[in-house]
């Protein structure tokens, strides 16, 4: 794996306030510290992190922002119909921002980062979880900053769209979020691309404070050839809750993991996730639910599809701090195996060091089930039409509740169109 695009020369091209610079730079130093990712680490088991030929990406160099909003691009944010504000990042740099004035007007801040952020970026991430992490924070161009004061309510969600067309780039996405005291918005983040080939590392970090109400959703729909690796980290204070979805559909390999710290007393913290591989497709998610306060509870529902030669993984981890009396956690991955040649690798783990909690965990990876497929069938509905019903009803209890409801219909129909794929293969084969 090489690391000889990684240099402190190219971390100071990058533009941005003085802060930012610095930070930068404090970052290349970090990295170098750590230790590429093997598989033999946990974290990295059953991925495909061996097969990364970083020598096939370059940087993208800082250029001017003036160009227009790529129509792809523009098209990702009209399917989400109205929201209270935008930015529209193309290949790692900021080409659209806008903000509803009776919001902004509310102190709420929304865009580039600016040189009174400082205090934004790694409010939730206290080091890199992995070199990635690092490396975003050492070349991310132009990260995106939420900041919701206390006491704000933002009734309509705040949206950014990743869009990426450049053949060979490799860019890093970052949005770091921060939600006053007592305030209540939500946000969607939606990634796509162009079909080229190109490696994402994006960086999303939420710091939730007392009684505040964040939902997040995003979907993930990157090309065919684009590998993704990604982080989202939270941290939920006293009496908060954090609503997280995550659609994870495109891709050649896409990888998140998701930190959710409950740190506060009476913290929740809900993550869902709906995810489908086809093709040679490998989907990996990887989860941390950490209880580091009193009376938290955490609820965890990812459901998958893997068809043709493609492969999913899901690692979870459920931690139950000294500090956790009262804590409440739950786990739950179920996979749908629609090929002989797919394969789902599913893995939940449980950490447990207090005994006055309560804790579950459930996995299962397996076909369609008979007796449903039979049931449908009985009704004149052919086989394959059968299953590709199954299916859809097996993903609505998860796009039927995201976080964000305005995300829905465009994740829905990502996953329709993968349905049909299948069903158009199926015929084909048969």
């Amino acid at each position: 794996m090489g690391t000889d695009i990684f240099t402190t020369d190219a971390a100071r091209r990058l533009g941005g306030p003085d802060w930012l610079r610095r930070r930068r730079l404090t970052a290349v130093d970090i990295a170098a510290q750590i230790d590429p990712p093997t598989t033999d680490s946990e974290e990295w088991r059953y991925s495909r992190i061996g097969d990364l030929e970083l020598d096939r990406f370059s940087l993208v160099e800082p250029v001017d922002a003036s160009g227009p909003v790529p129509p792809a691009a523009a098209a990702a944010l009209a399917e989400l119909g109205q929201v209270a504000g935008s930015v529209i990042v193309h290949n790692g740099r900021i080409v659209s921002s806008t903000l509803d004035e009776t919001v902004a007007d509310r102190g709420v801040r929304f865009g580039a980062a600016a040189d009174s952020d400082e205090g934004l970026l790694g409010i939730a991430i206290d080091a890199p979880p992995d070199l990635f992490a690092a490396y975003n924070d050492a070349f991310g161009m132009d990260p995106v900053v939420i900041d919701v004061p206390r006491n704000v309510d933002v009734d309509l969600p705040l949206a950014v769209i990743h869009y990426v067309d450049a053949d060979g780039s490799l860019t890093f996405p970052r949005l770091s979020v921060r939600a006053g005291e007592n305030s209540r918005f939500s946000f969607i983040e939606v990634s796509c691309s162009a079909d080229v080939t190109a490696l994402v590392v994006p960086v999303t970090e939420v710091s939730v404070g007392g009684a505040a109400l964040v939902r997040h959703s995003s979907l993930q729909d990157l090309g065919p050839q684009v590998w993704q690796l990604g982080s989202f980290a939270a941290e939920v204070g006293q009496d908060a809750t954090l609503d997280a979805a995550v659609a994870a559909l495109g891709g050649s390999y896409a990888r998140i993991r998701l930190d959710c710290r409950l740190v506060g007393r009476g913290a929740t913290g809900n993550l869902s996730s709906v995810y489908f591989g086809d093709g040679d497709q490998m989907l990996d998610l990887r989860t941390f639910q950490e209880h580091r306060a009193p009376d938290t509870t955490s609820h965890l529902l990812f459901k998958g599809a893997v068809a043709e030669h493609s492969h999913s993984v899901y690692t979870g981890l459920i931690h139950i701090d000294p500090e956790g009396k009262g804590s409440n956690a739950f786990q739950t991955n179920r996979n749908l195996k629609l090929s002989e040649h797919a394969w789902a690798e599913s893995v939940p783990n449980l950490e447990i060091e207090n005994n006055d909690v309560h804790c579950s965990h459930a996995s299962t990876v397996g076909p369609v089930d008979e007796e449903q497929r039979f049931y449908v069938e009985s009704r004149g509905v052919p086989s394959i039409v059968a299953e590709r019903l199954i299916v859809a009803g097996f993903f609505d209890e998860v796009l039927d509740s995201l976080a964000v409801p305005a995300l829905a219909p465009a994740a829905r129909r990502r996953v329709n169109a993968l349905l049909d794929r299948q069903l158009h293969v199926l015929s084909t084969a048969s």
